[in-house]
């Protein structure tokens, strides 16, 4: 198969045929259909994370089943899927007390399948897998757990931004900081996540979104998602403009959606007294966040998120459903439509804040 491989940081990906070998024991190969081009697999291009090379980068895909190994019981030849770069064991104490984003199976891949193993390679050379997934790639073999069943009148190279970025933001308002209806709420970063977080806002009932960002035309795409007010970070004083807007109370909840540690501290500045921050973007591996303590001990509570603390097999289909209803926005996240043999300039467009998100399509 076709596949785009990163043998470098810093370096471009490489697209050429890998040998994939067929699935094992509770794995499923699917053919892909699309995959989304995500900021987190920039972190690693960029080698702000590490991760074990060569590497089939990608996490955000949907597809058809093409085959099952043996003991598969969740899917069959033919189903509709979108994969989850959390495998959710159901059996581990954090899935057992429905918390199966934190399932442990996800920190056993580490490059690997779940039995250590890999299933590509280019002629003798090991490749190793991203996330158990490996989207950037015509096909992949994935864990049966990292697999989320969908209905199959949903388009599959729309759906496939359900893998990530839409649960990790709507997820991040819904599920983490259950925001409340007629609150106030601040999105620190109106990229791809950014805009789910302003989107999963507009559900919960929040009544002054206030999207920030140093892009202008991120800015306006936060307006068609529903932010109700934009602030230019490159410009204008982001903590005077958020007093402003909410009339010297600040905001009932901050979201810092950047990764990016002199954000966070932004989010919390723009937190009112008893209010919530929500950390959602990745920062880089080591950074390291110094706060004021005062912001704590005036009851303001700083949280992590993490994939928008989702149940996958049960929330991606809620969220699909949503779309199919119109009452969740998919086709206005796409800024591009690519071939697989486009994707670092997919990737130069991200990090320049060109897009909000580019499908591969295969």
């Amino acid at each position: 198969m076709k596949a785009a491989v990163l043998y470098e940081n810093f370096q471009p990906l490489v697209v050429e045929n890998l040998e994939l070998e067929g699935p094992k024991d509770h794995e499923v190969l699917i053919k892909l259909t699309a995959s989304g081009v995500c900021h987190s697999d920039l972190h690693y291009i960029k080698g702000d994370r590490e991760h074990p090379m060569p590497v089939v980068l990608g996490h955000e895909g949907a597809g058809v089943v093409e085959e099952t190994g043996s003991g598969v019981s969740y899917v069959q030849t033919g189903d509709h899927v979108v994969l989850s770069f959390v495998p959710t064991c159901g059996q581990c104490n954090y899935c057992v007390r429905g918390r199966q984003n934190l399932c442990d199976a996800r920190y056993q891949l580490r490059g690997k399948m779940l039995d250590g193993t890999t299933r590509l390679r280019s002629g003798s050379q090991e490749i190793h897998h991203f996330n158990g997934l490996s989207t950037f790639g015509e096909y992949a073999v994935v864990p049966e757990d990292s697999l989320v069943k969908i209905r199959e009148d949903a388009p599959l190279d729309r759906v496939a931004l359900i893998g990530c970025g839409v649960p990790t933001g709507v997820g991040a308002v819904i599920n983490t900081a259950k925001v409340k209806p007629g609150s106030s709420v601040v999105v620190l970063g109106a990229g791809g996540v950014g805009l789910n977080v302003v989107q999963g806002a507009v559900l919960a009932g929040a009544e002054s979104i206030i999207a920030v960002d140093i892009y202008g035309n991120k800015l306006e795409n936060a307006l068609q998602f529903g932010a109700t007010h934009m602030v230019d970070a490159s410009g204008e004083d982001v903590i005077e403009r958020v007093r402003d807007i909410t009339r010297g109370d600040m905001a009932d909840y901050a979201f810092e959606v950047i990764g990016s540690t002199a954000a966070i501290n932004q989010a919390l500045a723009t937190t009112k007294r008893g209010g919530t921050t929500v950390v959602v973007g990745v920062t880089p591996a080591g950074a390291e966040l110094t706060i004021d303590p005062d912001f704590l001990h005036l009851d303001r509570v700083l949280m992590g998120c993490t994939y928008g603390s989702c149940y996958p097999r049960a929330d991606m289909p809620m969220l699909i459903d949503m779309y199919m209803a119109r009452r969740l926005k998919l086709d206005e996240l796409i800024s591009a439509t690519l071939k697989l043999e486009d994707i670092n300039s997919a990737f130069e467009a991200l990090d320049q804040g060109e897009v909000a998100r580019t499908i591969i399509r295969y």
